[in-house]
Order: C-alpha cells, then sequence, then structure tokens
C-alpha cells in the first residue's frame, strides 16, 4: 500500500527549503517550520513559517500542470519586513 507523500518548498534566492511529510506527521511539520523559523542562522523567517503554515493547515490546491499534491512556493523581495 503507498502513503501520499507532501511536498511544500520554499525558494529564497539560491536558498531551497523543501519540507517532506505525510498527513500523520502535518503537527511536526508545523513544530519543524517554527524551529526553523526562531534559528537565526537560518534566512527563513516566521513570515515565511505562517505562510507555509497556511499551506499544511489548509492542505495544498493542485496547479494545471503539476504533480497533485505539489506546491512550490516563491519568496519575493518585496514580501521580507524590515526590523
Amino acid at each position: 500500500m503507498s502513503q501520499d507523500i507532501n511536498v511544500l518548498a520554499l525558494v529564497k534566492g539560491s536558498e531551497r527549503y523543501v519540507f517532506l511529510f505525510d498527513d500523520a506527521h502535518r503537527a511536526e511539520a508545523l513544530r519543524t517550520l517554527g524551529r526553523f523559523a526562531s534559528n537565526p542562522d537560518l534566512s527563513f523567517t516566521w513570515y515565511d513559517a505562517a505562510v507555509l503554515s497556511q499551506k499544511i493547515r489548509h492542505g495544498f490546491t493542485p496547479r494545471a500542470g503539476a504533480a497533485s499534491r505539489f506546491e512550490l512556493t516563491q519568496a519575493s523581495e518585496s514580501s521580507e519586513i524590515d526590523e
């Protein structure tokens, strides 16, 4: 029996954050986003975590021509919040 794997990716310039998880491990994936956002050594921000957590919580919407459970999120420079 095959088990579906969810793929969630964030591209930030030359960096790639790719998260793989099954439906039984959504909560763990959400905690991982928080750990990444709280790590000052990563460029992964709380904004990134919020956007990706919405994708995890509300499921994935297939795009035309894309695999049914694949979502790619492109970060833009203008979406960064200056502190």
